[in-house]
Parts: structure tokens; sequence; C-alpha cells
């Protein structure tokens, strides 16, 4: 830097701050954010702005700052309507790609600055987004979904030899049976670019063919693909309903139980025992079809067996709450009517209403646990000096109405890697 050139800061004041560490909400901070990461934070008048500085202030005074929202598990598959056996057999995957592009904006603009994308284009638009084509959130995306043989991911209404990604453009499965199919698989997703490998250990509510509590691969061949992980600094995230499901993942290695609808006592005290595992709630996804699915195009057994797992789910949510564990939440979104991405926000409002969580504990599960389980814990989820500059500027409070964040125009400002995305109504000054 020549002699001539200032170094530019951008400076957060007068606002109250959620730092999304669990600490309380603090009054009249300081945020100073230098490229793309926080420098300092603090109280007015004890943090230094460097005096060389080309110093850019945002005036947040009478507003909420926090982190940027996360959504631990999504999938940005672009679904136009909520007749996803009809879209997955008449609608070109292109589409659903475009489609795709527009719903990475609407995350951005509801305050989400990063999606766990666990099946879809996300290892598309993530590359997309880097090269300026288009805005979105940062992404970490599995691309494809591993699946044994009439597994949750065997989409059984097509001909088997139809179904694999491999041979399919229509499939994002990934089918995998016996140890070295397993490696292989994994091998593929990650040759296609994924940042973790999504697997699916039980079934689910959305295959026809299966159940929640029913088992899926073995302990060796979830090994397996866990390892293969590993070997390259990554992990993997399972589709785990099922309590039988859940066991062998936790002995497996698999770093996030996505669904977690049956967990029993041993579960949790085998989770409490793995420091790094974390739960992610889906409970977006499931109340919208068992009251509104059948409506909007949803299978009738899909909806059924949504009724069955709901209530169960939401119990045991909260029993791992109580238990003290790492809950992320997310929604499983895929961009239809029904779970419209923008309006992901929801979940908090669930974990409150249904499994009891305390509103900071709700903001917790957005912010530093979603960046636990996207492995970037040292990166994103909480506002502090070193950290990804990632923030929201909120007018209103959640921890007194959590429902304020599903309010788009209520974000008036959307900061990801100390770039500003989104503007509404706040004040610069240079």
């Amino acid at each position: 830097m020549s002699k001539k050139e200032k170094r530019e800061v951008m400076v957060i004041k007068g606002g109250n701050l959620i730092d999304g560490t669990g600490a309380k909400i603090q009054k009249n901070f300081v945020i100073v954010v230098e490229g793309p990461r926080i420098t300092a934070v603090g109280k007015e008048g004890a943090v230094d702005i460097p005096k060389n500085a080309e110093k850019t202030e945002v005036d947040a005074s009478g507003k909420i700052v926090m982190p940027g929202l996360i959504d631990s598990h999504l999938h940005l598959i672009g679904m136009k309507t909520d007749r996803f056996l009809e879209e997955q057999l008449i609608r070109p995957p292109e589409l659903s790609l475009i489609k795709s592009v527009y719903d990475t904006v609407d995350l951005l603009n509801a305050g989400f600055t990063t999606v766990k994308d666990c099946g879809g284009f996300g290892i598309y638009l993530k590359r997309a987004i880097a090269e300026g084509t288009t805005r979105g959130p940062r992404i970490l995306s599995a691309g494809y979904v591993l699946s044994q043989t009439a597994g949750h991911g065997d989409v059984h209404f097509i001909p088997v030899e139809f179904v694999d990604a491999r041979v399919s453009k229509r499939s994002m499965s990934l089918l995998c049976d016996g140890v070295s199919e397993c490696i292989k698989a994994a091998r593929y997703a990650l040759r296609e670019g994924a940042d973790f490998i999504k697997i699916c250990t039980s079934g689910g509510v959305m295959s026809m063919v299966d159940r929640p509590e029913h088992t899926q691969f073995t302990l060796e061949e979830i090994k397996a693909i866990v390892e293969e992980a590993r070997h390259v600094g990554k992990f993997a995230t399972a589709h785990c309903q099922g309590t039988e499901a859940m066991k062998n993942s936790i002995k497996a290695g698999v770093k996030t139980i996505d669904h977690a609808c049956y967990p029993d006592d041993e579960v949790i005290e085998m989770a409490k025992k793995r420091k790094d595992l974390v739960f992610v709630s889906t409970l977006s996804i499931m109340l919208p079809i068992i009251t509104e699915g059948e409506k909007a195009g949803y299978p009738p057994w899909a909806v059924t067996k949504g009724k069955e797992v709901w209530e169960d789910t939401t119990k045991n949510i909260a029993k791992l709450y109580r238990a003290g564990l790492t809950i992320a939440s997310a929604t499983d979104f895929v961009g239809s009517p029904l779970l419209k991405m923008g309006t992901n926000a929801k979940e908090l409002e669930l974990l409150v209403k249904h499994s009891g969580f305390k509103l900071m504990d709700a903001i917790i599960a957005a912010t530093r646990n979603g960046a636990k389980a996207c492995g970037l814990e040292n990166e994103i989820g909480t506002i502090e000096k070193g950290k990804l500059a990632d923030m929201i500027i909120v007018d209103g409070d959640p921890l007194k109405d959590i429902k304020v964040l599903q309010n788009k125009n209520k974000i008036k400002m959307v900061m990801k890697e100390g770039k500003i995305e989104v503007k509404r109504g706040i004040k610069f000054s240079a």
C-alpha cells in the first residue's frame, strides 16, 4: 500500500448488539469492519478506529445488529410448484436451475448469509455467485445425495437404471450398496464439487416405500463414506430420522443428524460424547405439509406420514434441547410456494412455539450453531473480532418478537464478508 492510499473501514455504530454467542443484548456498540473481516467490537468510545482510514459510518441507532442468518439444511432445486412428483418427471432440470438462481437472491435479501444445500444445484450456484454472475448467500453444497437401493433417495417410480445421477440428468441421487460402491459414490460427489457428503441413513416422510424409522445403510457403509469425506478435510451429513439410524450415524462419525425425529435416551448419551455433533431441526417443512400439503399437491401418503411424525418430532427436538445438545435450525425448503426461499426464519418461531426454545437460543440455532453445522464455527456465526463480517441490521427486537426476522422489510441491511448486499433505509456517511 502506498503512502497516499488509505485503509477503508466501515464503522457500524449506535445499535444494540446480539452477537450470537449467547451473551445478553449489548447497547450502543461499535463494530469496525475492514475488508471481509471484523477488526474490532466494543462499546462506543472504547474502540480504536484507524486514524489513517477512509471511514464509512453506518447508523444503526434504535436497531439490532446481529450475525447473518444460517439455514443448515435446504435444497436449492428451484421447485416451481408443490407437485414434486410431476416436476421430477416433466419439468426440465434446466428450468429448475434457473429458478434456483432467484431463490438464492431471495435468501440473501431475507438476511440469510449462509445456507447448507443438502442436495441441489448449489455446487453450481456458489460458483456463479463467486464470479459475480448472480447474488446469493455463501453456499455449502453436497450436490448429490447418497442413497442405498430402495432407500430414501431412490426415486422408486422411475426405473432403477435411470435413478442414479451418473446416468440421468433428472436425478440428484447416487445409488450405492456395499462398502466399495459407497466409496465410489462419495468420490463421485467430491469430484463434482461437493463441500460435504450427504447420506440418507434412514427412511423418510417424502419417500413412498419406506418409513422414517427404517434404518438404511450398514454401519460399515456409513463409516466408509465418512472416511472418504475426512480424507479431503470434509464431513458427512445424514438425513436421519430413526433411532437405530442415529446410533449408526453417531458411531460412524457423521457430523450432523438432520431431522432427528426419534432419538432415545441412548442416542442422547452417545451424542454427549461427540462434542462436534450437531442435530439439525426442520420443523418448517413438516407443518405446512400436514396443514396445507394435500391441497397444494402433495401425495396423501406424504401428508399422512407427516402427521404421524410431527408431534413426536417437536417433543424430541425439545428433549435434545433440554439435554444441552447442539441444535442448528433449518427448513428443508425447496423453493416451492409452500416452502418458499426467503421465508426460512419461520423455523425460529416454530422452535420457540413447539419445542420450548428460549428466544436467544432460537437465534443461536440460526447463527452460532448453524456455523458449527457447516463446519465454519471459526469463521462465521458470531460477531467477534477476526470473524468474517456477516451481519444484519434489524428494525425490531427478535428477543421480544422472534417473528420480526420473517419480515424482509424489517431487515434493513445485509452484509456478507464486509460487502453490503442489501440496504433498506439505513443512513450512511463518509
